[in-house]
């Protein structure tokens, strides 16, 4: 019966690990979710592993020779309780995958359903009493909005808790 296990893989290296699995024939999944960077000036959306330096590979252990992934370049090793690769509850990964939006991009669930330029109060914070407008949200659990400061409006980051529509 084909279960689910956890790969271990070197920092950075999730998607050459992923990519080397599925070269040797295995079926491998990697949650990734859409991430705001700045770099350079610039803001983008990338995508990031869900879970950093790990990744989820499905094999029947009384079929299937396992022992290759842990040589699998990208791979440190199976996560493994004593000889044997633990397996992870078999719903975990099917929960996982039905978060996923139509692109396959992991849906966060902190999402406030509030739309660009909607007015916002600040409830707690320095900012408290604040009115403003919501710009957008972080991946973080966290808002970007605009706050009128001495009469200029100023960009603002604060968590998603801060605020009430």
């Amino acid at each position: 019966m084909k279960q689910w296990f956890v790969a271990n893989t070197k920092s950075n290296e999730e998607r050459k690990a992923l990519f080397n699995i599925r070269r040797q024939g295995f079926v491998a999944y990697l949650p990734q979710y859409k991430k705001t960077r700045r770099h350079a000036r610039k803001i983008e959306a990338v995508l990031v592993p869900l879970f950093p330096k790990y990744l989820f590979v499905q094999l029947n252990l009384d079929h299937e020779s396992w022992s290759c992934i842990n040589s699998t370049i990208g791979v440190k090793r199976l996560v493994q309780f004593g000889n044997k690769p633990a397996a992870i509850p078999a719903g975990l990964v099917r929960e996982i995958k039905s978060r996923e939006n139509g692109d396959g991009v992991i849906r966060l669930d902190k999402y406030l359903g509030l739309k660009a330029s909607d007015a916002i109060t600040v409830i707690n914070g320095a900012f408290s009493d604040h009115t403003g407008i919501f710009e957008s949200q972080n991946d973080d659990e966290r808002v970007v909005i605009l706050l009128n400061l001495m009469g200029r409006d100023v960009r603002v980051r604060l968590s998603s808790s801060a605020i009430s529509a």
